[in-house]
């Protein structure tokens, strides 16, 4: 490991791929050109191949200039095809090591590596990726690391065994994976998609024509028309985003190892993701509607890992779907310092006024207007101004909070039911807010603040009575 080492050749194929795909929106734009006619397709597939071959000779020259090695307790990697440029990165500012395996990588037997360093809080330079090593030498890197962090002279060889005794913390089962598939959110995301593609498909699907010839038909059948259009795309939309889901979170363990958690998840792309105890923030529990009907969250890990081009790292998801009994027994016994079964204060009731107005106030001139100029079919709007007031009041119900020690939590409600523990320690800043209507009815907003890798996190509770919000804020200057 201390001789140069380049990455495996399929860095190459990856490395294409990757070039081709940031330039697929240029692609596109030239497709169009060329379709115009006058020659245009000659200049798309001049351009097209003079771009494939550039693509190519970098991608070749990318892989030829970039080399790593483990030298005086760093790792060093050097590249560049133009300027050549050297990265050190000491094995003690290395936060976490995640790896993940896409479908070229395991075809062959390999890994891809990427190292989350102290200060890297958006910083290019605090964050490497080794894009396509052997299973044996991301390992043999886990274990210099996993050394330099315990300071030991304990001396590492190439042919290590196998990793530290962990713990299993939890496994999701296939029924709760096929449950956690069903009530995620990824269906939206998928019909945003389609229906982009599809708006800027007009030039190249000739709509007119194909619709000419059923025009009639369509005519006189267009409510049946319409609905069984709406139906089959939202149908193919969950079974897209049903599939994408169970794929992602297939194999999803979490296990503990002396100063970390470890995730492993995925079935086509498989992925490992460290994270330092040390270093989480807060525990955040999410309840959409349909989950808090089925007594069930998802529980995430606030971790000062994660940078601008790796955002999730410092949201990482910890147990996708759990009964919400179950998670007090399933964590506090690997992450000892938080209490996940608590009592909530709630807000006083006089604060309901409050929580209406704030969610109706945008609503009641939508269907005002909607009366007015609709007439009877107006009336329909005034679903929209049940659904939102009855929203006001579930965010009433739900908002509350604690201190236990030396634990705060806060509970709101926005799309989801948020419930975030936060340890003192870890607060970077605590907000009082109280407008002059909120003082006038002896309430407070209060908001608390962690730090975590890219941006921050915690949590807010509106009207609160104002003695409370004295309390927490006492709490937390007290030393």
């Amino acid at each position: 490991m201390f001789e140069p080492k380049r990455l495996h050749p399929i860095f190459i194929v990856i490395n294409i791929g990757k070039r081709i795909k940031d330039l697929l929106f240029t692609f596109i734009a030239l497709f169009f050109i060329g379709n115009k006619g006058n020659g245009g397709w000659i200049f798309l597939l001049g351009a097209a191949a003079i771009a494939m071959i550039v693509i190519i000779i970098m991608s070749v020259l990318s892989w030829l200039r970039y080399t790593y090695r483990l030298e005086q307790e760093e790792l060093r990697i050097e590249y560049g095809v133009f300027i050549r440029k050297k990265r050190y990165i000491p094995f003690e500012r290395i936060q976490s090591l995640d790896i993940s395996e896409g479908l070229l990588q395991r075809m062959f037997g390999l890994v891809k590596l990427q190292i989350e360093t102290a200060g890297g809080s958006g910083a290019d330079e605090a964050e490497a990726v080794l894009a396509a090593i052997s299973k044996e030498e991301a390992r043999v890197i886990q274990e210099y690391v996993a050394a330099a962090k315990q300071s030991t002279s304990r001396v590492v060889s190439d042919n290590l065994e196998t990793a530290p005794d962990s713990q299993t913390v939890y496994k999701i089962t296939p029924s709760q994976l096929i449950v956690l598939s069903l009530t995620s959110g990824g269906v939206g995301v998928v019909i945003s998609a389609v229906l982009a593609f599809f708006s800027q498909m007009d030039e190249l699907i000739p709509y007119e024509k194909i619709f000419r010839g059923i025009e009639t038909w369509i005519v006189s059948n267009t409510i049946i028309i319409i609905a069984v259009m709406i139906f089959l795309g939202l149908l193919l939309a969950w079974i897209i985003a049903l599939i994408g889901t169970m794929l992602k979170y297939a194999n999803f363990t979490v296990t503990k190892t002396e100063h970390d958690l470890v995730i492993s998840q995925g079935l086509l792309e498989r992925r490992q993701i460290t994270i330092p105890l040390k270093r989480i923030q807060a525990i955040r529990i999410n309840e959409n509607i349909v989950r808090q009907l089925l007594g069930v969250g998802t529980v995430f890990v606030e971790s000062a890992g994660g940078s601008a081009k790796n955002q999730e790292g410092s949201k990482v998801m910890l147990l996708p779907l759990v009964k919400m009994n179950k998670i007090a027994p399933i964590l506090e016994p690997f992450i000892t310092d938080y209490q996940l079964n608590t009592s909530f204060s709630p807000v006083p009731k006089r604060a309901k006024v409050r929580y209406l107005f704030r969610n109706s106030y945008w609503t009641i001139p939508i269907v005002l207007a909607a009366l007015f100029f609709w007439k009877a079919w107006g009336l329909l709007s005034l679903i929209l101004l049940g659904i939102v007031l009855l929203w006001a009041l579930l965010e009433h119900k739900d908002a509350g909070w604690s201190v236990t020690g030396q634990q705060l939590t806060l509970r709101y409600r926005t799309i989801v039911r948020t419930t975030v523990h936060m340890k003192k320690n870890k607060i970077q800043s605590l907000d009082v807010q109280e407008s002059y209507f909120q003082r006038k009815k002896n309430l407070a907003t209060i908001e608390a603040f962690v730090k975590v890798g890219f941006g921050g996190a915690g949590g807010k509770v509106l009207d609160l009575e104002q003695s409370d919000a004295e309390k927490v804020y006492s709490w937390y200057s007290r030393k």
